[in-house]
């Protein structure tokens, strides 16, 4: 993932401006994440967390956050911006948190640039780091049929909702809410929220 770090490298401040606040979230975003973290207990790791507005969000909601991100000028960002806060570079590939160390993880559209191929090392590794009944939510980009395409930073990836939920069932992810939204002129996004299953 070494060129997707050195892409945002590139971009940091300019994808910061345009969506590293609560203000840009899409309402029906901040619902979704707020009623889930309204329910987790134990700590959580905002998984990609870019300048780290999320993790602010969820630390005032009275939870134990830690961001991590492979972009050390995102991790530079959300350590000015949240001093309260700890953020670390790091990679959702090799979490550094011992075995079901989390209560959640939000992974919020933080493995839109890994291929088919790869997707399934994250996941096994959201369940790993997850206690027993630990949350996940996942947001990605939506579509029919699985498809890579041109983002603004680097190439990423579209899912079917329902072969993301297959994936993460397979990782050990017991399958709770999908959600999908689709607006004119933007790109249809999605959120799965699931649970580590007790087998894992």
């Amino acid at each position: 993932m070494t060129d997707v770090a050195e892409a945002y490298d590139r971009r940091a401040a300019e994808y910061t401006q345009a969506l590293g606040t609560m203000s840009a979230v899409h309402p029906s975003d901040r619902q979704l994440i707020e009623t889930w973290a309204d329910g987790i207990h134990g700590r959580v790791l905002d998984a990609g967390c870019g300048p780290g507005h999320w993790s602010a969000h969820l630390a005032e909601r009275g939870l134990d956050v830690r961001g991590i991100d492979l972009t050390a000028e995102f991790v530079d960002t959300a350590r000015a911006r949240h001093p309260g806060i700890r953020f670390d570079v790091g990679t959702i590939d090799a979490i550094d948190e011992p075995d079901a160390a989390l209560g959640g993880i939000l992974a919020w559209f933080s493995t839109i640039h890994h291929a088919p191929t790869a997707i399934d090392v994250p996941f096994a590794e959201f369940a790993r780091v997850l206690c027993p009944g630990g949350s996940l939510v996942l947001g990605f980009f939506d579509a029919d049929a699985l498809e890579p395409f041109g983002h603004a930073v680097i190439g990423a990836w579209r899912w079917p909702a329902a072969e993301l939920e297959r994936r993460l069932e397979g990782a050990g992810f017991e399958i709770l809410e999908t959600h999908r939204r689709a607006a004119r002129g933007e790109r249809p996004v999605g959120a799965i929220v699931c649970r580590r299953t007790d087998a894992v």
